[in-house]
């Protein structure tokens, strides 16, 4: 899996939206995705800062991952 942080000010123009499985304690991801684009993930306290970028393949292994590992 590759990963690789991209500068906020390099980051397309993203519609953020924030993770349902945050919390109201402030530890919060965001997460924004266009159209066959990479999907961008970052933390809701440091919008300024960097950005995760998965593609489409490997956001879906992430996710299902975290979803196999829920049902323990």
């Amino acid at each position: 899996m590759r990963l690789f942080a991209v500068r906020s000010s390099d980051a397309f123009a993203p519609d953020w939206r924030k993770s349902s499985y945050s919390w109201a304690n402030g530890d919060c991801v965001e997460v924004a995705s266009r159209s066959g684009g990479p999907v961008r993930v970052r933390d809701s306290q440091d919008t300024s800062g960097a950005t995760l970028a998965f593609d489409r393949a490997q956001w879906n292994a992430f996710v299902g991952v975290l979803r196999d590992a829920g049902r323990d």
